[in-house]
């Protein structure tokens, strides 16, 4: 759950001093007796919980369900992306062959349809650990399940007989399995919830607010994930949106702002059922990050001291480096082989 520290002031206390105005008695000694205070004239002070995936104050208060995060298909194969429209924060990973996945986290919205739905990695340990995220998956390798389990991080998959799971008569497996998280939520427990996934900007500063920022201009990128894979963006109408995605028409995650993160990528240590070598994207330690927001880009420096702890930003400076609150897109991209063009 959301720590109390998490919880922001959206008003100011209305703490006005309480008048003694004179009444129509009179004390024995012939003084006017003081008033008694009234209550009502001292404000309570509304307290709105801050989703730790957006920044954002959850209106109807913090929701029952824990933090899901979808293993999503990102080939044309897997085409259409459904849900993607509904997730609060969207993160692009590396997979086997040069091809990503995408993990997508539903919190303020549990969508009764969201696909199509793969199988998870090892690299899901540091993606959903910062806020207790329960991983929905269609299946993984034994030695992927292992390591997850040990993480202590909950999983919901079709493999283990998890409920909520159907076929799309349009499509073939694997890449025809649907989730309706709506059911998986009937039988979750919430997770504690550490802190917030980025460092967002407090309300009351000035929007984007990125201390010390000296960024470029930037309205169109590409992402280089690999010889195989790369993902082109574009600012329109202030969302950063995917180009190339597979996302159902008009369903698409729209970024405020989109983040690329530099981080070491290894062996997992076991292979997928073809025999390949399986990537593990070590999402701790520090690296080199490009923070895309508005029409601007910014280089900066992000740290994250664990797999569940949350990412932090620094300036060229060395001053600290927020987010503004909104929707973001993490590209998780390999520090030596990906890259990152701007057009």
């Amino acid at each position: 759950m959301l720590s109390p520290m998490k919880l922001r002031l959206v008003a100011a206390v209305s703490a006005a001093a309480l008048a003694l105005s004179a009444c129509s008695s009179s004390s024995s000694d012939g003084g006017e007796k003081p008033a008694a205070p009234d209550a009502s004239a001292a404000t309570a002070t509304p307290l709105v919980e801050i989703s730790p995936l957006t920044g954002l104050a959850l209106s109807k208060g913090r929701p029952d369900n824990p933090v899901f995060v979808v293993k999503i298909e990102n080939t044309a194969a897997g085409a259409p992306q459904y849900g993607l429209d509904k997730a609060d924060l969207v993160l692009e990973e590396l997979v086997e062959g040069g091809l990503t996945r995408l993990a997508a986290f539903f919190y303020s919205s549990i969508p009764s349809k969201v696909g199509h739905v793969r199988s998870l990695r090892t690299s899901d340990i540091g993606i959903a650990g910062p806020v207790g995220g329960q991983i929905v998956a269609s299946g993984g390798a034994n030695g992927a399940y292992n390591k997850v389990e040990k993480s202590g991080i909950t999983v919901f998959s079709e493999d283990a007989g998890s409920a909520g799971f159907s076929s799309d008569p349009a499509k073939y497996r694997p890449y025809n399995r649907l989730i309706n998280l709506k059911t998986v939520a009937k039988k979750a427990k919430r997770s504690t919830i550490k802190g917030p996934y980025l460092p967002w900007t407090p309300a009351d500063a000035p929007a984007a607010a990125a201390a010390a920022a000296t960024g470029r201009a930037a309205t169109s990128a590409t992402v280089r994930f690999s010889n195989a894979t790369s993902t082109t963006w574009k600012l329109a109408g202030g969302k950063w949106t995917r180009t190339n995605g597979h996302a159902a028409p008009n369903k698409d995650f729209e970024a405020d702002t989109m983040v690329v993160v530099f981080a070491k990528v290894g062996d997992a240590g076991y292979t997928d059922p073809a025999g390949n070598p399986v990537p593990e994207t070590v999402f701790e330690g520090k690296g080199d990050a490009m923070v895309f927001h508005g029409g601007q880009v910014d280089t900066v420096t992000w740290r994250k001291p664990s797999l569940d702890e949350g990412l932090s930003f620094t300036a060229a400076d060395g001053s600290p480096y927020t987010i503004d609150p909104g929707k973001v897109f993490i590209e998780l991209v390999p520090k030596d082989a990906g890259s990152v063009t701007l057009r």
